[in-house]
């Protein structure tokens, strides 16, 4: 899906969002009824599923790599199943850059089975919490902190693909950024079994943008936390480009950002999932923030993972 959020998915109190509350009721009726009627289907290899119910831009597919990585360095052999889309080559390069085994299907099921027919003896599911006809052996809900769930209504009033009540078949929340004790608090109360682990993006290459002229580029989910992580390590943003999500870049656009770098002297700092989108277009000094994912407690978190992909053998 590619979109820009509306500001008003932050208030608490918002006309536009009193306005559109019936449609998120009837979206809501909708998803009872899926939950509902619709079956899921079973399969004998172990499946991991990171979902989030916020819309976009809470972290779910690198922290999909990170623990594919981490299965593998105990021995496993995981791959990372991810529904395909189109205009979402940015994102399946990301992943291939990261972590070679990725099967991509238009139908998770079926992508779930091209996995099992391969061999593999563990399936992460990037973004499956809402595909209710698969049924998985460990839910991960991951958060980021800056929004968590905005105003807290569903689509189209707000930004929840599904009510908080999703916790109830959540076994890790995964939450981005600093402790929150109020947000604990609060998914605690409606899942009290709830294992939250918290984790961070760390840069690796800070040094190629100290004391330089920063244009910032982003097009994810939200672009606001990748401009957040930069200023907290003082580089210097000169002027920011804010784009949908998966965009596609014009040749206008392009063109504009060639001269932005020539006429004022710009580095190009971007999001590595934007740089797979720009990278052939010859654009000078265009470069991305390598970052990696730190998860506290990793020790805890892996061994959780580990209990669950045994108690299938």
């Amino acid at each position: 899906m590619k979109f820009n959020k509306p500001k008003f998915w932050a208030d608490k109190f918002n006309i536009i969002s009193i306005f559109l509350f019936p449609l998120s009721l009837i979206v809501a009726f909708i998803i009872f009824l899926k939950k509902t009627f619709i079956k899921s289907i079973k399969f004998d290899t172990p499946i991991i599923c990171l979902g989030n119910i916020y819309l976009g831009g809470t972290g779910k597919t690198p922290a999909s790599i990170f623990l594919a990585r981490e299965l593998f360095n105990i021995g496993k052999n995981p791959v990372i199943v991810k529904k395909f889309y189109s205009n979402h080559k940015d994102e399946h390069d990301l992943i291939k850059k990261n972590f070679t085994n990725l099967i991509l299907n238009k139908n998770r099921i079926q992508g779930i089975r091209d996995a099992e027919k391969a061999n593999y003896d563990c399936i992460i599911l990037d973004d499956g919490l809402q595909d209710y006809k698969i049924k998985t052996n460990l839910n991960i809900l991951c958060f980021n902190q800056n929004q968590l769930i905005g105003n807290g209504l569903i689509l189209p009033a707000g930004p929840l693909r599904e009510s908080l009540n999703s916790l109830k078949k959540v076994q890790i929340v995964l939450i981005n950024g600093n402790k929150d004790h109020v947000f604990e608090k609060k998914i605690l109360n409606i899942n009290q079994n709830l294992k939250i682990f918290y984790s961070n993006y760390k840069p690796e290459n800070l040094e190629q943008f100290k004391n330089k002229k920063l244009l910032a580029i982003a097009g994810i989910g939200n672009p606001e936390n990748f401009f957040r992580l930069i200023e907290e390590n003082n580089l210097d943003i000169k002027e920011k480009l804010i784009f949908p999500d998966h965009h596609i870049f014009s040749q206008i656009e392009i063109k504009n950002i060639k001269n932005k770098v020539k006429t004022k002297g710009y580095q190009i700092i971007t999001t590595e999932k934007d740089f797979f989108k720009m990278k052939d277009f010859n654009i000078h000094q265009l470069k991305y923030l390598k970052i990696s994912l730190e998860i506290f407690e990793k020790e805890k978190f892996i061994k959780i993972i580990k209990r669950v992909l045994n108690e299938k053998y």
